[in-house]
């Protein structure tokens, strides 16, 4: 397992022995191992395993053939790796650096002795930094409060990029490149702090290296939050803050803007992919959909080439780029290559301010690019340290000869470093010199603690400094650097998160520059964390407007959102509301029933209360049925005025003038008491228009009754020998008229008494209306009252029908007969109509039956007597009533 485990780590390392107290032993620990051959890594080729297995065993065989000696020793097994920029000190720090980019690898066929790796293409951004790690070691140096007489020495190795190389620089560190006197493996590590990596996922291969040593290490910009482990990585530091708050600062950015459709790539590495895992979960908490997250590494082209498609193919515009300077390099080749311009890059502090992406033809891609950057601090001093006393003091070629450092066997290998020279137009803009700064400020004040240092009796030299006391020294660091920041580690050994947001811009002369348009500070409340100036931002192909980037529109207010299945939940489709449902806010997912009495809008934005219907006098239908019914009072006000004046003539006399009166009286009424149906339901009209229109229609149908029973009871009295008139004379008449009234009046009391009609506002038949009716309250006592109506009608009716053929010239009861025949009609329709729903028109039949049983009771009882009143006065006698001719 150890071996395959250095199989997947591509190194296979010549481990020193020695022998300790007479008995050989393999000291397997990284203590004066000094070199790692690559292997090709063909881990399922069992022959080569088995190669690796026999070379280790012939290697265990040869050094227990020392193991007789009597004094233990060390062998040193491959050449040494020497630092690029060194100097001794009494506390050393090392550093790792990809100051070259590109390595190139020697053969590895295992024939003869591998040649040593050689670097080539320079990384300004490196180099600054190891620049500035010196400038900052001979700053301290000179300073008297800060470790006074005890001088900082430094290793700078450079990893080229290259995981081999950062491996075997790490031994290097930790072992350094000799032994002590007599050959001894003396266990302590020559250095007491690590500046480096650069990049998160070197950076995981250093703390895993020096973690069980306890050797800390301060990395100036690797972002990864899975180095925030502190039980993986106890002794890991940085002076940059986690991805964490990058990540949800990128999601925040992207909510700000609306923007729910976006892409996404990042780096295929620990990097990338940590930072855009916490950038889909916040995503996914924000509401913002993810239409594809794609990864590819620098050196696959052909998943770069995937990449490409799924943008190109992509609606998504906005884009977020989770990707370091080279990964976004190359992807911006294959985009300008392909002419995808117009998209909204996101973008980090790996690549947002990166110099070596402004390329010809790049502004078209990333301008507009918006992306979080690392905050700009001036060194004071720096620029000119970079050009003059660098290249004086520590660069070992710009030294005489005499004065060459051991390790700079040959100045070759520096030719390209020397071209940076006079070159310092780049300093402004490096961000990362800041974070190396206070690294190297960290340990300092560490190291100040642990040797009891003081300003005028300088610190205490005897003391051994332990790598794991550097360690718990870090964590209680809390200093201000001269540029006026304020440095500690939380608990997960990171630095606060301070971003500055920060804008592709191009100037007048069309040269690119990063603006600043905000920032993001975690040290601040959440409301004053994230701030920006949108009105200073240009957009994706440097326009002024912001770009949409949504999967739909949004759902205006009056509709809600319903998922297109299988798709995102930001892709949707708009369903207006339902008839009495409202959504009054943009994409709303649900729509609100509104209240009972109100009703929604033609918009569906906005509840409104329902429409109240009822019978109005001021509408034409009202206004129709009152002059119908004041015409009906009008009618037999004028017809009571002329059997009044003509009261003494036989037509009116023949059936009891009184009952006539009475009737009339009782005529005026029904048609008044249509009127009470008209208007809006009150308690009072509700109890009046019914008891009312009962007790008048039982008064008139009880006179009509009456005079009835009298047409019978005349012809029955013109028969020899009887008498009957004694027993229904006008006394008996006027007796059974109230006798009949008051029964009605008493079922009326009793209704009334129980359970009175009352005004309702009925809500069940109609949604978008409330009826406003009369409620019957008792059903019972309703239907008593009108069947005790239909009761006395259908008497009446009987009765007249079997009177209709008296031998009289006038017979009333064929008159009466059919005015009841019209009155049973009317009310029989009018019963179907009436248990119909409810409204208006409802109302409006009812009132109709009231005035066309009244009309018909008028005209068929009192018109035909007006008639001969008015047009045959000749027939206004007794002997013509008595005849047996017909009118």
């Amino acid at each position: 397992m150890a071996l395959f485990h250095h199989c997947l780590n591509h190194v296979l390392p010549y481990e020193v022995i020695c022998k300790i107290n007479n008995q050989s032993s393999i000291l397997i620990m990284p203590i004066k191992v000094q070199m790692f051959y690559q292997v090709s890594c063909m881990c399922p080729q069992l022959s080569s395993i088995f190669a690796m297995s026999v070379f280790l065993y012939t290697l265990l065989l040869t050094f227990q053939r020392h193991a007789k000696a009597e004094k233990p020793f060390c062998r040193m097994m491959g050449d040494p790796k020497y630092p690029l920029l060194s100097k001794d000190g009494e506390v050393t720090i090392g550093a790792l650096f990809s100051v070259h980019s590109i390595e190139s690898l020697p053969s590895f066929e295992f024939t003869q002795k591998p040649l040593l790796l050689s670097c080539s293409s320079v990384s300004l951004r490196d180099f600054r930094m190891a620049q500035t790690m010196i400038f900052t070691i001979e700053e301290i140096n000179r300073n008297e409060s800060l470790l006074p007489n005890v001088s900082i020495g430094y290793q700078i190795y450079d990893t080229c990029g290259s995981r081999l190389s950062s491996m075997s620089a790490t031994m290097a560190l930790m072992n350094g490149p000799e032994f002590t006197a007599e050959n001894r493996c003396n266990r302590q590590s020559p250095i007491h702090a690590i500046i480096g990596e650069t990049e998160s996922s070197a950076t995981v291969i250093l703390s895993r290296t020096t973690g069980p040593f306890k050797i800390p290490v301060i990395s100036p910009s690797a972002t990864c939050e899975c180095l925030s482990n502190r039980k993986e990585y106890p002794s890991f530091f940085r002076t940059i803050a986690s991805d964490y708050h990058q990540s949800r600062a990128l999601a925040y950015i992207v909510k700000h803007f609306g923007w729910t459709w976006v892409g996404a790539v990042n780096t295929d590495n620990d990097y990338g992919n940590n930072g855009m895992a916490i950038f889909l979960n916040t995503a996914q908490e924000e509401g913002i959909c993810v239409e594809y997250s794609v990864k590819f590494y620098r050196t696959e082209p052909e998943k770069l080439q995937n990449v490409v498609d799924i943008i190109k193919k992509g609606t998504a515009k906005v884009i977020v780029a989770f990707l370091t300077s080279s990964e976004m390099y190359n992807l911006l080749e294959q985009l300008s290559i392909q002419n995808i311009t117009d998209l909204q890059m996101i973008g980090v502090e790996g690549w947002i301010t990166a110099k070596s992406l402004i390329i010809p033809n790049s502004f078209r891609v990333l301008g507009g690019s918006l992306g979080f950057a690392v905050r700009k601090n001036d060194i004071g001093g720096f620029a000119d340290y970079v050009i003059k006393a660098f290249w004086e003091t520590a660069f070992p070629c710009s030294q005489t000869e005499g004065n060459f450092s051991q390790y700079a066997l040959s100045c070759n290998k520096y030719q390209d470093l020397l071209a940076l020279k006079n070159y310092n137009e780049d300093v402004p803009e490096q961000r990362y010199s800041s974070n190396v700064y206070k690294a190297v400020y960290a340990v300092a004040h560490s190291l100040h603690s642990l040797l009891k240092c003081k300003e005028q009796a300088g610190c205490e030299k005897g003391l051994t400094i332990q790598p794991q006391q550097v360690v718990e020294a870090l964590k209680n660091v809390n200093f201000t650097v001269k540029m006026g920041d304020r440095l500690w580690f939380d608990s997960s050994g990171a630095a606060v998160a301070q971003y500055e947001v920060v804008n592709w811009q191009q100037d007048s002369n069309g040269s690119v520059e990063f603006k600043p348009v905000g920032y993001y500070d975690a040290s601040l409340p959440p409301h004053q964390r994230f701030v920006l100036n949108t009105e200073n931002i240009i957009w994706a192909g440097g326009q002024l407007e912001k770009p949409r980037s949504v999967c739909s529109e949004s759902c205006p207010p009056g509709t809600r959102k319903a998922a297109q299945k299988g798709r995102p939940v930001c892709c949707y489709d708009c369903i207006p509301c339902a008839d009495g449902e409202i959504s009054n806010e943009t994409d709303s997912n649900n729509c609100k029933q509104c209240p009972g009495e109100y009703w929604s809008n033609a918009e569906k934005n906005k509840c409104v209360l329902k429409a109240v219907e009822f019978l109005s006098f001021t509408e034409v239908m009202g206004m129709v049925l009152v002059i119908f019914s004041l015409f009906g009072v009008g009618l037999t006000v004028l017809m009571a005025i002329l059997f009044y004046r003509k009261k003494d003539t036989p037509i009116v006399k023949a059936n009891n003038s009184e009952l006539s009166f009475l009737l009339l009286f009782s005529l005026i009424l029904c048609f008044l008491c249509s009127l009470t149906f008209i208007g809006r339901p009150t308690e009072w009209s509700c109890m009046l228009r019914h008891t009312a229109f009962g007790i008048t229609f039982v008064l008139c149908i009880s006179c009509v009754l009456g005079k009835t029973i009298v047409v019978l009871m005349a012809f029955k009295a013109t028969l020899p020998g009887s008498n009957v008139m004694k027993w229904f004379g006008p006394p008996q008449q006027r007796l059974s008229v109230l006798a009949f009234t008051l029964i009605q009046v008493l079922i009326c009391v009793l209704w009334l008494s129980k359970s009175p009609p009352f005004p309702y506002k009925n809500l069940k038949y109609y949604n978008e209306k409330i009826v406003l009716e009369c409620s019957l309250g008792s059903a019972i006592g309703f239907w008593a009252v009108l069947g005790y109506i239909g009761l006395l009608a259908f008497l009446c009716f009987i009765l007249a029908f079997l009177a209709r053929k008296l031998p009289d010239n006038f017979n009333e009861a064929k008159f009466i007969t059919f005015s009841m025949l019209i009155f049973c009609t009317v009310w029989i329709t009018f019963i179907p109509s009436y248990v119909s729903p409810p409204g208006k028109f409802t109302v409006a039949v009812e009132i109709f039956a009231i005035l066309a049983s009244s009309f018909g009771l008028l005209f068929c009882i009192f018109a035909p007597k007006c008639y001969i009143i008015l047009c045959k006065p000749e027939q206004n006698t007794k002997q013509h009533l008595m005849g047996k001719g017909s009118i």
